[in-house]
């Protein structure tokens, strides 16, 4: 059976759901031949493939873009589009159009939208249009200008009560999960246990129900950031870089193309 909201949610309790993000088609491929639970076409786009500083550059179209390539790589996967900066803060009428793109435009099974609670009427009256949607609390990217940079969250009490909240007035509105992106481990698993859906971390330690991470930090393609959640199974930009600098080389001492690379007057 096919991944699908219901699926995901029941997966809760029972055996830890593996999220991961990827911006293209042949990584989708590889992330649900993989055997992943859900694909998150996250507007992380901006930064680990568009080449910015960060998240809020990332643009509807963009994001649509990306998510179609990610829906024609893997056809099957359950794909989530992440709704990017003023895409659904402006009007609620703006945000239920823009996420209704993801489902007919990119062919995503839901999105995923960042805030707490003065985003619980939204997200309900998205989840009346037929419109799944995934939380994200914790360190929202977006904010990032008003948090003063990347920030762990709920490290005192009142912070962690808001957190709780937050996660309470989600899972009311309709939401089928939550992320929770650096949360301090022990506020991570008290949301965990408090909530009926889903809880996805994202540097919030050991008790959430699931995790998420950027395809491109498992892989190792971006060897200056490493950040202290994430972990490196692979070095693809060290793969990469020998590869195509053996291409260079070869190339300019004219050992490529070789005899088994070139086309012939009358052979095949």
């Amino acid at each position: 059976m096919s991944m699908n909201v219901q699926k995901f949610m029941s997966l809760k309790g029972k055996q830890p759901i593996v999220v991961i993000t990827a911006y293209d088609a042949p990584f989708a491929r590889i992330a649900h031949e993989a055997g992943v639970d859900a694909i998150l076409v996250g507007d992380s786009l901006a930064n680990n493939v568009l080449g910015f500083s960060d998240t809020l550059p990332a643009t509807m179209d963009d994001m649509i873009r990306h998510t179609q390539a990610v829906r024609r790589g893997a056809p099957d996967a359950f794909v989530i589009g992440d709704m990017p900066f003023l895409s659904y803060q402006c009007s609620a009428d703006e945000a239920i159009r823009n996420a209704g793109r993801f489902l007919k435009e990119g062919g995503a099974n839901a999105v995923k939208l960042e805030g707490g609670a003065v985003f619980a009427p939204l997200i309900k009256r998205m989840v009346e249009s037929g419109i799944p949607v995934m939380g994200h609390l914790g360190l929202t990217p977006q904010s990032v200008n008003v948090f003063g940079g990347y920030r762990v969250q709920g490290r005192d009490e009142k912070t962690a009560k808001k957190l709780l909240e937050d996660a309470k007035a989600l899972e009311a509105a309709g939401v089928f999960a939550i992320v929770l992106e650096m949360v301090v481990e022990e506020v991570a698993k008290q949301i965990t246990e408090s909530v009926s859906v889903p809880t996805i971390g994202i540097g919030s330690g050991r008790y959430c129900d699931g995790q998420v991470l950027v395809l491109h930090d498992v892989l190792g393609l971006n060897p200056a950031f490493q950040p202290r959640f994430a972990k490196r199974y692979a070095n693809l930009y060290e793969i990469s870089l020998k590869a195509i600098s053996q291409y260079a080389e070869e190339v300019r001492n004219r050992t490529f193309p070789a005899e088994e690379n070139v086309f012939k007057l009358g052979g095949s």
